[in-house]
């Protein structure tokens, strides 16, 4: 639906205050009142909006996955990598104005916590199934999660300025440790 889309986008480039229903329905050719009958509150409109791009990211992440080596460190360094990419483009950037603007919006909190609860236990579940990690193994759940927290941190930093070259040199680090921990003998 070209609203959420647009919501998602008007987050990602101008952050909560800046996006108002007037400027996501200017953004995407349609009336306000079109837009209200279906998310009848700003909250609604964008908490619908990145959980509609969450699910197409999903989707398209599962889809990607099937193009990564299939074993070996080849595959942990292709896996940090892919789960760093996600944290650090414009649905990421989005969700992270969402989440913030839940400290001063009431309103949005049941929302987008309950949203980032299903996103969160969905990112670590195709993060186990990618790594093909048993996380019966000790340490191995943790060090999944440490993943995805360290991506999420990566996210952080590149929002201020292009941290690309240092992210690199610590992704490929961090997929070595992971890949021990998925393959050390118990």
């Amino acid at each position: 639906m070209r609203v959420l889309e647009a919501a998602v986008a008007c987050l990602a480039e101008h952050g909560w205050s800046g996006s108002t229903v007037t400027v996501v329905c200017a953004r995407a050719g349609v009336s306000r009142g079109a837009a209200q009958h279906h998310f009848p509150t700003r909250e609604e409109l964008f908490t619908a909006a990145v959980a509609h791009v969450a699910e197409q990211w999903l989707t398209a992440v599962r889809e990607r996955a099937r193009s990564l080596p299939r074993e070996g460190p080849d595959r942990t360094y292709a896996v940090v990598d892919l789960l760093v990419a996600v944290h650090t483009g414009p649905l990421f950037r989005a969700a992270l104005h969402l989440w913030t603007a839940t400290t001063a919006e009431e309103g949005l909190r049941p929302g987008v916590a309950a949203l980032e609860t299903r996103i969160g236990r969905e990112a670590h579940r195709l993060a186990v199934e990618f790594l093909g990690a048993d996380e019966s193994r000790p340490g191995v759940r943790e060090t999944v999660q440490a993943t995805l927290d360290m991506a999420r941190g990566l996210g952080l930093a590149n929002l201020l300025s292009d941290d690309s070259a240092r992210r690199s040199g610590i992704v490929r680090q961090w997929a070595a440790v992971l890949d021990r921990v998925l393959h050390e003998d118990p």
